[in-house]
C-alpha cells in the first residue's frame, strides 16, 4: 500500500475501468484511454461538467454528493461507450448513444430488481416460512434482508470476475488503482515501478462508497420500517427512492473520513471496502499499466502543463 506521508500537494485523482482501458477523473478534466485492437493506444480527454460552478447551492452538504455521484454516472457511461466504440474494429459495428442508452436502461431495472427489490421478497419469503417473526421486528428484518443484498452482491462480482473479459477489465482497475498511487504520491510513471511499488487496493475506491451505501441502507430502512407503511410494494419503492439520499450522505462519510487518511476511524471504515477489492481488482500486466499512465497524463496536464502529452491520440473536446 503507498504511503501517502510522502505524497506531494498534488490533488485526489478518480478513475474507473473500462473496456480494454481507464478514465481517470482530475479537478478540470477527465479522459479515458483504450487498447485498441492494433495495440495502439486512444486517447480523449474532456472538460468535467461545471453545473455546480453554475449552482453554488449544489456545493451543499448531502446535494454535493448526489452532483458528484450523478456527474461520475454520466461520465461513466460515456467513457464506457468510448471504449466499446474503440474495441469495435469495424466502424460501422459502433454502438449509438441510443444503443448504449437502452443496455444501460434495462441494466439499471435489473440493478434495481436484483439487490434492491429482491431481497425484499426473499425477506419475506423466509419471514412466512418461519412463522411472521421477522416482519415482527423491523431490525431483524432489516438485518436479514442486508445480509441477503450483501451476500447477492458479492456473489455476483465473485461469479462475473470468472468470466475472461470482466477478468480484464479488474486488472484494469487495478491499473488504475496502483497509476493514481504513483502519481499521488510523485513518483515517475513508469510501468515496472508502478507494478513493483504499489497495491491493486485504494482506500477512495467506489468500492468503499458501495460499501458504506450498504451499511446504511441496513440503518435507513430499520428506520423506515418503524415509521412508514410496511406493505410490500411502498417498501420497496421507498428503498428506491432512498438511494440518492443513502449516496448524498455515503459521499459525506468517506469525505470526513478522508481528511485524515491516517486516522484510525478512516483505516477502520474502509477496510471492508479494502476487503471487497480484492475481488474487483487483479494485477495488472505492464501494457495495461500504460494505458493508466496515458489517462493520467492527460489529466495530469491541467494540473501540471509540463506533464508529457499521451500517446496517439489526445482530443480535447469544448
Amino acid at each position: 500500500m503507498a504511503d501517502s506521508s510522502k505524497g506531494t500537494a498534488r490533488p485526489s485523482i478518480g478513475g474507473q475501468a473500462v473496456l480494454e482501458g481507464v478514465m481517470m477523473r482530475g479537478p478540470a478534466s477527465w479522459s479515458v484511454a483504450c487498447r485498441k485492437p492494433d495495440e495502439s493506444i486512444a486517447v480523449e480527454r474532456h472538460p468535467l461538467p461545471t453545473l455546480a460552478d453554475r449552482h453554488k447551492f449544489l456545493r451543499w452538504p448531502l446535494l454535493r454528493g448526489c452532483l458528484v455521484l450523478g456527474e461520475s454516472l454520466a461520465i461513466g457511461i460515456k467513457a464506457l461507450m468510448i471504449s466499446a466504440n474503440h474495441a469495435l474494429e469495424d466502424e460501422e459495428e459502433q454502438l449509438s448513444d441510443k444503443q448504449l442508452g437502452w443496455s444501460l436502461g434495462v441494466a439499471m431495472v435489473m440493478f434495481s430488481a436484483i439487490f434492491i427489490a429482491l431481497p425484499v421478497f426473499g425477506t419475506r419469503l423466509i419471514g412466512n416460512l418461519g412463522g411472521g417473526a421477522i416482519q415482527q421486528r423491523p431490525l431483524l428484518f432489516n438485518l436479514v434482508e442486508g445480509a441477503l443484498r450483501l451476500t447477492m452482491f458479492v456473489g455476483y462480482l465473485f461469479v462475473i470476475g470468472q468470466f475472461k473479459d470482466i477478468k480484464r477489465v479488474f486488472q484494469y482497475h487495478g491499473a488504475e488503482h496502483k497509476t493514481i498511487y504513483a502519481y499521488e504520491n510523485g513518483d515517475p510513471l513508469e510501468p515496472a515501478l508502478i507494478d513493483s511499488k504499489y497495491s491493486t487496493l485504494h482506500v477512495r475506491c467506489g468500492t468503499n462508497f458501495l460499501f458504506i451505501v450498504l451499511f446504511l441502507t441496513i440503518l435507513s430502512h430499520f428506520f423506515m420500517d418503524l415509521f412508514l407503511p410496511a406493505a410490500l410494494v411502498p417498501r420497496v419503492l421507498l428503498r428506491i427512492a432512498a438511494v440518492p439520499l443513502l449516496a448524498g450522505i455515503s459521499y459525506e462519510v468517506i469525505k470526513l473520513a478522508s481528511r485524515n487518511e491516517t486516522s484510525l476511524f478512516f483505516r477502520i471504515s474502509m477496510l471492508p471496502g479494502l476487503a471487497l477489492q480484492r475481488i474487483t481488482t487483479k494485477p495488472p500486466s505492464h501494457d495495461q499499466i500504460e494505458v493508466a499512465i496515458a489517462a493520467m497524463q492527460a489529466v495530469a496536464r491541467d494540473i501540471e502543463p509540463s506533464a508529457p502529452a499521451s500517446p496517439e491520440r489526445d482530443t480535447p473536446v469544448s
